[in-house]
């Protein structure tokens, strides 16, 4: 354990002390919001990020010592644990070089390697390997014998072959120095198989592609590795582009590693070409499956990082708050569903009307909005901002123009897996008798009054905010985001009297059972009037209380500390804060001329330290504090509602729906999200696009290039750039994409004016993006 601590406090750049205390408070059973929150004295003040990473990274040492002792104890059974190899075993840093290490110790089936061995071949082998002066042929006619399978001098020196390939294919030193050759050098090749280039079209950038296999961003890289599955590319390393012969090159590597005499000896030409076996059949293979697993599992890294950002900006977008909401879900032909629901989100009444084609309903359409409106007081229209979107926003623009006395705002939500809520068991439970597709209806609304507590119902993966999110690790996907999730409610808060079973379930120490329990006893008893009462709910043990109280608020209950982040365990501090100043505490909760009159030390004790304090302090003087921005809207450019009334040069007003490492995606309301390319959204250097903009942001755009054909638009933000003139509608504006093995690297400082749309429209990545996105 003080390996892995040491080790750990290395990564985090931590104390060890920090990570032995972080680590067995995540052996208790305490969570990541819990600690991060309120254990700050304990772990020294690691954050949620650092204590997400420990948790992360402890799991995989933990597995890599638990390997190295299985393959100790496995070696010394066998009786070959030298000293030397144990130091060397103990001394491994990852599961790879650990690997490399088993490797000859590993139980296998049979090769043509130990099938020699145990027809008496080693023995010519190690002459062979030895002495290059001898003659090969010579010394294999002694090993003939047809009663152990060898027929003739052939297969003796076939046998003594397989014996060292086998033999180099093993040697962990060996294949260390091949990988830091590869990976300081090495390049993926990428080439198109004959025949598949009209159905790999979209992959054509990569048809005659190369780049260093070390700095390939996750984007292409993913896209490689998917068009190498569809059988659209082969993909090759070269571990040595500025070679003529890069085989050559690295059978040299393996000749130099172990000191052959290959140059004009008797034996030379046949272990060169024994050389030359290993690389070709064993060691190339081996390592170019290895370092393309490798870029596919950072690679995934970062497309779950991306995934895991824009979730969190997405949960965290500005809530609009408690007021009265319609929901409308668009539709041409099955109508547009309409739901309105309370200020604490409960439905009201639903309806669909039928505005648009066939029907085309319109002025009766408008009418039923507004009686809707006036009935129950309306004060918000969110509008999904799928199919029909802005046919339905135009209705809504018509209603709030002929009814200005409502004083009402309509503004487009995104509707990313309404459906999947809409079908879901949670729905269906509290809804039973409405139709689903009223449901979504019901979550448009929803989501617009609180994004995080509507969100978290449905499956993070089913939101869409991702790049290539089938191709990665599914398992590993689910997890990063189910953490996210988790970070953001507990970061908010969650009002325990008004909360659904699927927001409760991720308050820190809840689960399924425990966050129903809790909505169960409050049916049955009423709401919670404080948080002493939580004790009193089904399975809710000390544990459980002790992970949850804090991030639970209760509001206008019989305590007004119940409603602030303030732990009940801190309760005591803030009584003898009151005490102390002759107050009474809710005279103290935002006091701010009293508050800052306070010295945190002198109310600190063995319990609670100076973080504590402080932060108790800091949540008295703004109690219930949310992190999230304020609410604002985009508002749509009128008459341009189809990627067709897009013209080259507009500036328009839209909504961040996505961001990727190379670029953000903005919804501008035409049904077809456009791309900023990361070189066309600010005029200085960025290599992350989360460094100007974030999912939920408003941005101004301008119309760079349009490829109705093909739905793709490009935008940039720097709002001075020049752009081209427009092509004839349907055909790209962009130039062809290179077919030179040259790599696209972004120049510091300024970059050429027309980059932005090149890039943006030249890439197969975004057109596979924007229909992974649908």
């Amino acid at each position: 354990m003080s390996n892995i601590s040491a080790r750990l406090a290395q990564e985090l750049n931590a104390k060890e002390q920090q990570v032995i205390a972080a680590t067995a408070l995540l052996d208790e059973g305490a969570t990541v919001p819990f600690i991060a929150r309120y254990r700050k004295e304990v772990t020294g003040g690691l954050d949620d990020t650092q204590l997400r990473l420990l948790e992360q990274r402890l799991g995989y040492l933990r597995e890599l010592e638990d390997r190295r002792r299985f393959i100790l104890d496995t070696i010394s059974e066998q009786g070959k644990l030298s000293d030397a190899l144990a130091g060397d075993i103990n001394s491994a840093q990852s599961k790879t070089e650990l690997e490399d290490l088993y490797l000859p110790y590993k139980p296998k089936r049979r090769t043509k390697g130990q099938i020699a061995i145990e027809a008496g071949l080693e023995p010519l082998a190690d002459a062979l390997y030895s002495d290059a002066g001898l003659d090969p042929e010579s010394e294999a006619a002694q090993f003939v014998n047809t009663e152990k399978g060898i027929d003739d001098v052939k297969a003796a020196l076939d046998g003594a072959k397989f014996i060292l390939i086998e033999r180099f294919a093993e040697d962990a030193k060996l294949l260390a120095k091949l990988r830091k050759q590869i990976d300081t050098q090495g390049v993926i090749e990428a080439l198109v198989i004959k025949g598949q280039e009209d159905a790999g079209a979209k992959y054509r950038d990569y048809f005659e592609h190369s780049e260093k296999l070390t700095k390939v961003p996750s984007h292409r890289a993913l896209a490689m590795l998917r068009a190498r599955n569809e059988g659209i590319l082969q993909l090759t390393i070269n571990p040595e582009p500025s070679s003529e012969n890069p085989a050559q090159y690295c059978a040299q590597i393996i000749a130099d590693h172990y000191q052959l005499n290959v140059s004009s000896a008797t034996a030379s030409a046949w272990l060169m070409s024994v050389v030359q076996w290993a690389w070709k059949v064993k060691l190339s293979l081996h390592l170019e499956n290895e370092f393309l697993g490798t870029m596919r599992e950072k690679a995934e890294t970062q497309a779950i990082d991306v995934f895991a950002k824009n979730l969190k900006d997405l949960l965290m977008a500005a809530p609009a708050g408690p007021r009265v909401t319609m929901g409308i879900d668009p539709g041409l032909r099955t109508g547009c569903k309409v739901a309105v629901v309370d200020a604490t989100g409960k439905l009201l009444t639903t309806n669909t009307i039928f505005p648009h084609a066939p029907q085309n309903h319109w002025d009766k359409s408008v009418r039923t909005l507004e009686q809707l409106c006036r009935q129950h007081k309306v004060e918000l229209i969110a509008i999904g901002n799928g199919t029909a979107s802005r046919e339905t926003d135009k209705l809504a623009a018509e209603l709030l123009a002929n009814n200005k006395e409502l004083n009402m705002s309509k503004i487009m939500v995104s509707e990313a897996g309404a459906s999947v809520y809409s079908a879901s068991e949670f729905a269906a439970n509290e809804f039973p008798n409405l139709d689903v597709s009223l449901r979504g209806a019901v979550s448009i609304a929803r989501r617009l009054q609180d994004p995080l507590a509507e969100l978290v119902k449905i499956e993070p993966k089913s939101i869409g905010v991702g790049q290539y999110q089938h191709d990665v690790s599914q398992s590993q996907l689910g997890q990063s985001l189910i953490s996210v999730v988790e970070d953001c409610v507990n970061s908010v808060g969650v009002d325990v009297n008004t909360a659904s079973v699927p927001l409760l379930t991720r308050v820190s120490g809840l689960n399924k059972t425990l966050a129903s329990n809790i909505v169960q006893f409050r049916d049955e008893n009423g709401s919670f009037n404080n948080r002493t009462q939580l004790k009193k709910v089904a399975r809710l043990g000390p544990k459980a209380f002790e992970q949850a109280a804090g991030f639970l608020r209760i509001v206008n209950g019989a305590d007004p500390l119940d409603s602030s982040a303030v732990h009940p365990e801190a309760y005591p501090v803030v009584k003898q804060i009151c005490t102390e100043k002759n107050i009474e505490v809710s005279d103290l909760i935002g006091n701010s001329e009293v508050l800052k009159q306070l010295e945190p030390a002198q109310f600190t004790n063995d319990k609670f330290g100076l973080p504590t304090v402080t932060d108790i302090i800091a949540e008295l003087d703004k109690p219930g504090r949310d992190p999230r921005p304020e609410f604002k809207t985009a508002v749509f450019k009128a008459g341009v509602e189809t990627i067709q009334d897009l013209k080259v040069g507009m500036i328009l007003e839209g909504v961040v729906s996505n961001v990727a490492n190379f670029g953000a995606f903005v919804d501008v309301g035409v049904h077809q999200d456009g791309l900023v390319h990361i070189s066309a959204i600010t005029n200085k250097f960025i290599s992350d696009p989360r460094e100007v903009v974030k999912a939920g942001d408003i941005v101004k755009v301008k119309v760079l290039e349009v490829d109705v054909a093909r739905k793709r638009i490009s935008f940039t933000m720097r709002l001075d750039d020049e752009v081209q003139q427009a092509a004839p509608q349907g055909k790209s504006t962009s130039s062809k994409p290179s077919q030179s093995k040259s790599t696209n690297k972004q120049t510091k400082g300024q970059r050429p004016k027309k980059e932005a749309g090149n890039a943006a429209m030249g890439n197969a990545f975004a057109e596979a993006f924007a229909k992974l996105k649908k």
